[in-house]
């Protein structure tokens, strides 16, 4: 194959990623955008108490919480702001054993800390994580967003990292094949 052949191919090809590249920047310009600010802030979640409550400390006497987990939903039932009045309103308990601390998720979005060796509440606050989460991933806004939507824009923002790269690269790989001109 002739070098004027190779020359046409290349430019094709470059031309045709460009175009890839150019199209697909536009179809993920907002799900992307919601996928960046949402991961900025989860990037941040452990900083910022806004996002998601810190991590109170408990009595830590033993690695066998003394509290009991009845103990705990009561303690957690004084904090009407939680919603918690029985275990159907509780999400998921988190034991932070080596802190002595349970976090006790309502589906409210609130978290009750309550130490595990004396059942006192700690900390009562509003957790943004999970639902920061959700928008991140797409499940906020249905799971069908999730699947035929947010995912594709991950799978289209892989192509634009490649075809960026590679154009990126193609002229720096160019001058290297490009013999120096007496």
């Amino acid at each position: 194959m002739g070098a004027g052949k190779q020359t046409a191919k290349r430019m094709n090809l470059k031309r045709l990623l460009r175009q890839v590249h150019y199209w697909l920047s536009l179809a993920v310009f907002l799900p992307a955008g919601i996928i960046f600010a949402a991961g900025i802030f989860l990037m941040l979640k452990k900083e910022i108490d806004w996002i998601q409550p810190s991590t109170e400390r408990g009595v830590v006497e033993e690695q066998i919480p003394a509290a009991t987990f009845e103990q705990m939903l009561a303690s957690a039932r004084l904090h009407p702001e939680a919603g918690i009045s029985e275990w159907s309103d509780i999400d998921r308990i988190d034991l932070r054993v080596d802190k002595g601390i349970a976090k006790l998720r309502a589906h409210s979005g609130w978290e009750v800390q309550v130490d595990t060796a004396t059942a006192e509440v700690r900390n009562v606050a509003y957790r943004r994580s999970d639902l920061i989460e959700s928008i991140h991933d797409g499940s906020f806004f249905s799971d069908e967003v999730k699947l035929y939507l947010f995912l594709p824009t991950g799978i289209m923002l892989v192509i634009m990292w490649g075809t960026g790269i590679y154009l990126f690269l193609l002229p720096r790989m160019r001058k290297k094949k490009t013999p120096p001109r007496a």
